[in-house]
C-alpha cells in the first residue's frame, strides 16, 4: 500500500490553513487542473465531521466520480477523510497542522490500495504513485498560495497609516 507523505510551511495562521483545507469552493479552485467539482453532499463551504463529499473529476484522462467523508476532526490540529467510493480500492487522507515560527506547517499523509490487485500494483509502481504525489504537492501549493494571499490582504488592512 502506498504511503505519500508531503509537507509544506505556510505563512499563515494555523486556523486560516485548517479551514481553507476543508472548504469545497477552495478545494474546487487548487484542483483546477483536474476540473473537480463537488456534485453531492457538501458542494459548497466547510466541512465537518461526519460530512461526505462527492467529487467528479478527470484523471488519467478519465472521467470520475469519487465520494470521500470526513472520518475524524480535531479543529484546527487535523482531519482525516476517506474514500467511501470511488477508483481506489481503498484511501485514507489526514491532514495535519502544526503552528511554527515561520507560520503553519501543513502534512499531508495518503495511504492507499489501488483496485485490480497485481495490476494496480504494477500501475503504482509505474504511474500512480507519482500522478497522485504530484496532486497532493500540487494542490498543497495551491493553499500556500492563496492563504499567504489572504494573510497578506489581512495585513495590510490592519497596518496603522
Amino acid at each position: 500500500m502506498p504511503i505519500i507523505e508531503y509537507e509544506i510551511t505556510i505563512n499563515a495562521p494555523i486556523h486560516i490553513c485548517f479551514d481553507l483545507t476543508r472548504d469545497v469552493d477552495v478545494h474546487t479552485e487548487t484542483t483546477a487542473k483536474t476540473k473537480e467539482r463537488a456534485i453531492a453532499g457538501v458542494t459548497t463551504g466547510l466541512m465537518e465531521n461526519g460530512d461526505t463529499v462527492t467529487w467528479e473529476a478527470i484523471h488519467l484522462g478519465i472521467k470520475q466520480k469519487l465520494t470521500a467523508k470526513i472520518i475524524e476532526m480535531n479543529r484546527p490540529y487535523h482531519f482525516t477523510d476517506v474514500m467511501v467510493k470511488g477508483a481506489f480500492h481503498s484511501f485514507t487522507h489526514t491532514h495535519e497542522f502544526i503552528e511554527s515560527d515561520a507560520g503553519t506547517v501543513m502534512k499531508d499523509t495518503f495511504s492507499y490500495q489501488s483496485p485490480f490487485g497485481v495490476i494496480g500494483k504494477i500501475a503504482d509502481r509505474l504511474f500512480l504513485e507519482r500522478y497522485m504525489r504530484n496532486f497532493i504537492v500540487d494542490r498543497a501549493n495551491e493553499l500556500k498560495k492563496i492563504a499567504e494571499r489572504n494573510q497578506a490582504h489581512q495585513n495590510e488592512q490592519t497596518r496603522p497609516y
